[in-house]
């Protein structure tokens, strides 16, 4: 899953970043609000973090135009504005919550967690699966003939948009895009370096394989046996 931060203050983008992707979560990040409100439009993403007082464009404004233009996607306002009337002023803009710093991470961790959770629709997926390779999507495990394979954050979050697009050929700007921030080197080797490490995970000790190279391009994942 993907959450947009929108935060000004580094020194926060670097803890909220670092803890997200600890927890497989895959982490963009704009530092004003007309960059965040780029974002939001052109991208799509699972929840959005968003301060309120920002460069260039407040989040009250940045959450005005996310919903004038019928963008669904969950936001949390992470701000430290905290007078009663600040809290009922974000909410009734729209915002899905409401955190003031400072700020528990854990407690950011479990309110990004229980709206992604109340956002599912009735019958969605819990878990992906491709011939014997599952990936449950709550726990964030992953089996393989049933043994269970342990993957770093990034190797979970590369596995989870394979088995999104079975069959379909997902090329390197794609997974950079997707998995590492917008202002992801695609010069350097460290998706293809990746993409090794996952498929000797899934794949090396395992039939049928499943993660395959497509030359010049990138790579499909699909049961070929």
């Amino acid at each position: 899953m993907t959450i947009l931060l929108v935060e000004d203050d580094k020194s926060i983008v670097r803890f909220v970043k670092k803890g997200l992707v600890e927890n497989s979560f895959s982490v963009d990040v704009a530092f004003d609000g007309e960059e965040g409100l780029r974002l939001s439009i052109h991208k799509n993403y699972d929840l959005i973090v968003l301060d309120i007082m920002l460069p260039k464009m407040d989040g009250i404004e940045v959450l005005k135009e996310i919903k004038n233009k019928q963008i669904q996607t969950p936001v949390i306002f992470l701000t430290a504005k905290d007078s009663e009337s600040d809290i009922v002023r974000g909410l009734n803009s729209g915002a899905d919550d409401y955190i003031v710093k400072p700020f528990s991470f854990n407690e950011l961790l479990a309110r990004i967690r229980a709206i992604l959770r109340r956002g599912k629709v009735a019958g969605s997926p819990t878990k992906l699966q491709v011939a014997n390779l599952v990936l449950e999507l709550d726990g964030h495990r992953v089996f393989r003939d049933k043994i269970k394979i342990e993957l770093t954050p990034k190797e979970y979050a590369l596995l989870e948009f394979f088995m999104r697009h079975p069959g379909q050929i997902i090329t390197r700007t794609m997974i950079s895009e997707k998995i590492w921030d917008y202002h992801f080197d695609t010069s350097t080797n460290v998706v293809d370096v990746h993409v090794s490490h996952l498929r000797n995970k899934i794949d090396k000790d395992f039939e049928p394989e499943l993660l395959h190279t497509v030359k010049g391009v990138g790579y499909v994942m699909e049961d070929r046996g």
